[in-house]
């Protein structure tokens, strides 16, 4: 049986950002596929510091390999993140820093930052409760 028009519960904003609506959707979803990487947010919080050249940002970002940088880099470029200035000399110095998009990502990274690091304790104990009743249930 149909539900009579107007008794579907109300979106809520969230719902309506992520994904039910279609005009934003995509966009949360596409956006936060960038972001959410292993090594865009720790790129952009680094560049935070200022204008840096590529072996100096390898530096501050321990593990990352020299083609992860390079596809991160023209990523975020790509997306207006960050900008690549090229400096015509020889050898060519090639710097990267944060546009005023990119700036607009710091506060919400230290945020979520700060939020991982407050309940990371509870999170692995959680996993460990369920590693562990897991392992009971499959004997």
């Amino acid at each position: 049986m149909a539900k009579p028009l107007g008794s579907e519960p109300a979106l809520s904003e969230y719902e309506d950002a992520c994904g039910r609506r279609e005009e934003g959707g995509p966009a949360v979803r596409d956006l936060l596929d960038r972001i959410g990487d292993k090594w865009s947010l720790l790129v952009i919080v680094t560049l935070d510091a200022g204008r840096l050249r590529f072996s100096e940002l390898q530096r501050h970002i321990p593990g990352i390999s020299q083609r992860m940088l390079t596809l991160t880099l023209r990523q975020l470029q790509r997306d207006g993140l960050i900008d690549r200035t090229v400096h015509a000399e020889v050898p060519p110095r090639v710097e990267y820093e944060l546009t005023a998009v990119g700036r607009t990502l710091i506060a919400p990274s230290m945020a979520l930052a700060g939020w991982a690091i407050e309940n990371y304790p509870r999170i692995t104990a959680a996993r460990s409760r369920f590693d562990a009743d897991a392992a009971r249930t499959t004997r």
